[in-house]
Parts: structure tokens; sequence; C-alpha cells
């Protein structure tokens, strides 16, 4: 007799090496617990049906929970030649209970079987995810409340452009990990419906009562469309572009988080808990971590596309094609969980070298947007300020000070106006504090963002 569930129309047996290839078994053990839990909730349901007895329906309860209890303990055998998780229990199932494991499946296919437990899964790891970045953004928040006095050169083009509050800077992290909360948040949605009872699919000739597993299975609604029940991916598609968007903005601030710790810039320093050295150089101190997340949005992303191209010429309804689907949703979500944490403990144990920062902003031209405003609050049209400012500049470069260092009479050669409150004017941090934009860098704005992001 064929040790394959669907081996009656066969006469041969496939070799080894086809069953290695065919086989998902390696990678979908992940989904043990989700599938027992699908399994339990189908059986109640058979049970309640009086499709199978009551006697069967403990009997399959017992023995899976001892099954899954012998994998977490490491005493379960899987075997490649099953092919994969659901067809590893079902058949460990029937060893241990006989016919009545053999009943399990009636009125189901592994296709909505493994669609419940990729549905279960994908749902139980974005609300982790959001938990996770709901702690980073707390610890975001934290070095934002001890750093609105602290002044930094913001860039534009990685060039210098005007002197910003850190904290100011270091919430447009928080505000782009909020939408992307968001986005997991609004996913949840489509990622909570219930297939199963849609068998292969066109649904089965069995009376099962799909409402009743979804509420088991704590399902916020079911597919209304058998095919699409199976066949559908695009919860999958929608969670790894989400993730791969988080990762790209996590990589962002890992190249910021680079730069600030380079000796050039020395902005921040790193705790050696989230930095390596080097085996050639003993000084290095490198930042690794910041690297590596930054390195894994390629991985992330290329899920993402892979995904896409596994699905953009798929017929229905369900295909082997499919398989394809969890190893890259396991490894992003793997990478972005980790690469959360990561940064979470870079971010709340770094040091703020406030000092340096502000030395930088001291020591460069970010200030110019100042001097032609207050031209402009003289009277001077903008455009004429800003063609007055860039030759003072242009001064100042050529000879080797800065605009706080230009002497009065130079000012006043440039326009008669600048008077000598010029020199108060330009400190860069009453620069930052004349900001009084909605949700601009000024102190006061900055606390303003800060109690709204408190009253969330």
């Amino acid at each position: 007799m064929s040790t394959k569930a669907w081996g009656g129309r066969f006469s041969e047996q496939p070799e080894a090496w086809v069953d290695e290839f065919n086989a998902s078994i390696h990678f979908d053990k992940a989904l043990i617990e989700y599938d027992v839990q699908g399994s339990i909730a189908h059986a109640t349901m058979l049970a309640n049906q009086g499709i199978i007895t009551d006697s069967d329906c403990a009997q399959i309860k017992q023995g899976l929970n001892d099954i899954l209890a012998d994998y977490k303990q490491n005493k379960l055998d899987l075997d490649v030649s099953l092919e994969d998780i659901h067809l590893n229990i079902e058949h460990e199932l029937i060893k241990r209970i006989g016919d009545a494991g053999g009943r399990l499946h009636t009125g189901r296919s592994r296709n909505d079987q493994v669609a419940t437990d990729m549905h279960l899964y994908t749902k139980a790891e974005v609300t982790e995810l959001i938990n996770l970045i709901e702690s980073f953004q707390e610890s975001i928040v934290v070095v934002a409340e001890d750093n609105i006095d602290t002044i930094m050169p913001g860039y534009t083009h990685l060039q210098r452009a005007q002197p910003i509050s850190f904290a100011h800077h270091i919430l447009t992290y928080y505000w782009m990990l909020e939408r992307d909360k968001s986005r997991f948040q609004d996913s949840i949605k489509r990622i909570d419906i219930s297939p199963l009872g849609a068998a292969a699919l066109s649904g089965t000739t069995y009376p099962i009562d799909r409402h009743e597993t979804q509420s088991l299975l704590n399902f916020g609604s079911l597919y209304e469309n058998s095919m699409d029940a199976v066949s559908d991916r695009d919860y999958i598609v929608e969670t790894l572009h989400n993730i791969s968007l988080t990762m790209v903005h996590l990589s962002r601030f890992a190249e910021e988080i680079i730069f600030w710790s380079s000796a050039e810039a020395n902005f921040i320093t790193l705790s050696d808990s989230f930095s390596t050295g080097s085996s050639i150089m003993p000084q290095k101190k490198n930042p690794d971590m910041a690297e590596l997340i930054r390195g894994k949005v390629g991985r992330t992303t290329g899920h993402l596309m892979s995904m896409l191209m596994t699905l953009k010429g798929l017929p229905l309804a369900y295909n082997k094609d499919m398989q394809e689907d969890k190893e890259g949703l396991f490894d992003a979500v793997h990478t972005l969980k980790g690469s959360l944490r990561i940064f979470e403990g870079m971010v709340d144990t770094m040091t703020i070298n406030v000092e340096q920062l502000q030395s930088t902003v001291y020591n460069d031209f970010s200030n110019a947007t100042e001097l032609a405003d207050y031209l402009v609050n003289k009277g001077v049209p903008f455009r004429n300020a800003h063609e007055i400012v860039g030759k003072l500049v242009l001064w100042s470069i050529q000879n080797n000070v800065y605009l706080l260092d230009v002497p009065l009479t130079e000012y006043q050669q440039a326009h008669p106006s600048i008077e000598a409150d010029i020199y108060d004017y330009l400190k860069p941090e009453n620069c930052v504090s004349r900001r009084i934009s909605y949700g601009s860098t000024g102190q006061n704005s900055v606390k303003e963002q800060l109690k709204v992001i408190k009253n969330k």
C-alpha cells in the first residue's frame, strides 16, 4: 500500500530526491501549532454537525494535543516523504488512534487547511509586529523628550541646511513607524478571514458549518467564495509589502546612525553591545547592527517581488506554486522582528554627543537662511536678501570665517539695515526657537508634537 495520502491513483513511488524537492516539511513545520488549532476546530465542528462521533472527536483532539506536545519536546519524527506538516500530523494521528484519525480530513482539503494555517500565522505575527513597532516608538519618544533643546545640523542633499532640534529629527522616524503600524493594523481585516471549509476549491457535500469554525478560530469573517478562499494570497503580498516598507524606514534610520557614529560626525556614540570590532584593525568600532539592518532590506524586498512574480500567472484555484508563499514570509517576519528589537536596543543605549552637535552648528553656514529672513524683516524682498546673503557666505568662505564671525562693518557694507543684534539673531539655538509654524522644529512646536503623541 502507498504511504502517500494521494497514492491510490499511482502505480509507482517517487524517488527520494523527488520527494525532497516536493516537500515543504523543512519550513512549514513552523505552522504546527496553527495546524493543530485548525484541526481541533474542524473536528469539533464535524462532531457538532453529526458528521463524526463525539468519541472520534475526543480521540482526535487528545491525539493532536499529544502530537503537538511531543513536537515541542523534540520527540516527533517528521518524514520528508509525507511532504508537509499536514500529512505528517495526519499520518501520526492515524498511527496513534487508528480509524478515528482518518476521519479528521472529512470535508476538508489541504488547500483550505494550509490557507487556514497561513491566515492564523500571519494574523499572530502581524499582531506581534505591531507591538514591537509600538515599543520602538516609545524608545524614540524617550530620547526625543530628553533632547528638545539639543541642536544639530539638519541636512538636505547631505549638505548642512538649517539648525534643528535633535528631538524633531528623531521624531521623524516615530511618524514613519506610525504609518507602518497603521498599515499593519489596517491589514488585519484582510488577514482575519477564515478559508476553512472551502475544501479543494468547490466546497463540500458534507453539511459542515463554516461559521462555527470561523468562531472557534476567532476569525473576524469568512470567505464568501470557496475558490477565492483557497487561491487568495493577497494578504501575504500585503504583509510582505508592509514589512518591506517598514524595513526601508529602518534602513534610512540605520544610515543616519552609521553616519552619526562616524569619526567625521561623532554626533552619537553607540553602545559596545550593539557594535563590533575588526579582526585586523584594533581601533575599530563598527556599527554592524545598523549596517545589517540596512543590508537586510534587500532580502525583505526580494521576498515581496518573489511573491508577486509567483502569483502573476496563476490560474484559479490552488497551484503548487503557492507552496512558495511560506519561506519568504517566514524569513521576512523573522527579519523585521529582529531588526525592530535591535534598533530599539541601539536607540535605548546610544549616547548623544551634545557638545559635538553644538560645536557643529556653530561652525557651518546652516544659519544663512536666518540672515536672509532678518533682511526680509527689514523690508528687503526675499529674492534680493537671498543674493545678499549668498555673497556674504562667499566672502566668509574666502576669508575662512562663519557668519557669526563676520565684522559688523562688512555686514553693513552688504546692507545698511544690518545692526549689532544680528549676532544674537544668528545663534543656532535662536534660529531653532524662532520656528513657530505647526509641526516645525522650534522647541515649543516639538513639545506640542510630543503632546500629540502622548494623547494618541
